[in-house]
């Protein structure tokens, strides 16, 4: 079994890798040991937006009566909003079946090892042992939740994130340990569905890569939805009680005691390195990830990896993209490197959060002198038709040449408007020329213009 291309792992990098390669005429085969689309479309970002939806019908339902609209009677069908999120999921995973067919690539199910001399062993569910050989290997096995030493994951009172998806109740209290995106996620998820949460998180902000005029912005909002956010705080310890868990918190006014039926630990991503022969092939590793160049080849030549397990932030898109990258330069092509800076993010809790670029801090830190501009959408006519004026938009611009540095914008739908400026630093565009560039009256976008204008002191609706 000779091949081109052989891609191991069949997540948002992979088979995206192997469809790009079959693109540009490589012999390609994918294999995976467990299903299609890998995390993202079966156990990460697919099947957690279906559970966030749902919790968005509710919170509609909820406040109804602010649309003029009267819902005598609504529960919750815990079982059938999880079962509506293994539907879409599974879905998603049969629509990456029609790709590999669709694009002639074999698709090979078991668990990999990269071998020596371009080949990789294939041992599948019966153990059966197969080799396969190919001029370039491409490693692309993703990550799991990371364990850490004082929350051992058992499955059912401490949980990571795919446990959390599918329980077969809804917990009436929950601890979230890491209150980056994941943690985020689910204590807006959990917490509008009725259940009890607290979110722990060991740094001084929530969501703590973003800018930190978000993060704030952001505890206000789940502070005031009901959601206990502690910050500065670390789990020191969970022992088992009555009610399922004891938590025993170290914060800086000593340590706090609590019980709750469900921990879920949020607190990362480990990637997926071991055991899969990369001491054996001599590629190397640093710090849990493989050593690649700007092309993703590691230092034996014919062998690359993507995705979760290089350095670089553990997102579906960036995944994506790298492959595409990787698989171009090893068709000969003359891809530019990916540019790590201008890289959106997204959290899809309520408000959204999403940016991209410099934050005020890093900008600053980087010798910048810079102009920042805000605009609230409680200013938005679209937003406020919407009902749906909580957060703004910030933007950030170099003072002495108009670079667009950064932008962050928490609040409704704002992971569908983040792409205009990812496109708009990409193509090099000024504060100026996001100014002059019309947006649609009324839209959520007008925030972007808006908050361009309002750095240069040309604001309109402010």
């Amino acid at each position: 079994m000779n091949y081109d291309l052989i891609v191991i792992g069949s997540g948002p990098g992979g088979y995206v890798a192997a469809i790009r390669a079959s693109q540009l005429n490589l012999r390609t085969a994918i294999v995976e040991r467990e299903s299609l689309g890998g995390i993202c479309l079966n156990w990460g970002c697919i099947p957690t937006k279906a559970l966030l939806k749902s919790a968005n019908v509710f919170e509609y339902i909820k406040h109804s009566q602010d649309y003029g609209i009267t819902v005598s009677e609504s529960k919750i069908n815990f079982d059938g909003i999880v079962k509506r999120s293994r539907d879409v999921a599974n879905g998603m995973s049969r629509g990456v079946q029609f790709l590999m067919k669709k694009n002639k690539i074999d698709v090979v199910m078991g668990t990999a090892r990269v071998k020596p001399g371009n080949k990789i062993e294939v041992v599948d569910n019966s153990g059966k042992i197969t080799e396969m050989t190919a001029k370039n290997i491409m490693i692309a096995t993703g990550s799991r939740s990371k364990i850490l030493p004082t929350l051992h994951q058992d499955g059912k009172n401490i949980i990571g994130y795919r446990e959390a998806m599918v329980l077969p109740k809804q917990p009436a209290t929950m601890v979230i340990v890491g209150a980056g995106a994941i943690g985020c996620e689910f204590a807006y998820f959990f917490n509008t569905l009725g259940t009890k949460v607290i979110l722990i998180e060991f740094l001084r902000n929530i969501v703590p890569v973003e800018d930190e005029e978000i993060s704030k912005e952001l505890e206000k909002s789940f502070k005031k939805q009901g959601i206990v956010v502690m910050t500065n705080s670390a789990v020191e310890k969970v022992e088992a009680a009555e009610s399922g868990n004891r938590v025993y918190v170290k914060t800086s006014q000593g340590q706090q005691v609590m019980e709750c039926e469900i921990v879920l630990s949020a607190a990362g991503v480990s990637s997926n390195i071991e055991n899969i022969g990369l001491e054996e092939t001599g590629i190397k590793t640093d710090k849990g990830k493989v050593v690649v160049d700007d092309f993703y080849q590691t230092n034996i030549p014919g062998y690359y990896a993507i995705g979760d397990i290089v350095k670089g932030p553990a997102l579906a898109h960036v995944a994506s993209a790298e492959g595409i990258i990787c698989v171009e330069k090893i068709a000969g092509k003359n891809p530019e490197p990916l540019d790590y800076n201008n890289l959106p993010g997204c959290t899809y809790c309520s408000p959204e959060i999403a940016s991209v670029g410099y934050t005020e801090k890093t900008a600053k830190d980087a010798g910048f002198e810079i102009k920042v501009g805000k605009f609230p959408f409680s200013a938005s006519g679209k937003a406020s038709a919407a009902g749906a004026k909580e957060g703004f938009v910030k933007l950030i611009f170099d003072a002495k040449y108009g670079e667009f540095l950064g932008a962050h914008m928490i609040g409704s739908n704002v992971t569908e408007l983040i792409a205009e400026c990812v496109a708009a630093r990409k193509l090099e565009t000024t504060g100026h020329e996001l100014i002059k560039a019309v947006h649609p009256h009324p839209t959520m976008s007008e925030a972007i213009m808006e908050a361009a204008a309002a750095a240069y002191g040309e604001v309109i609706h402010l």
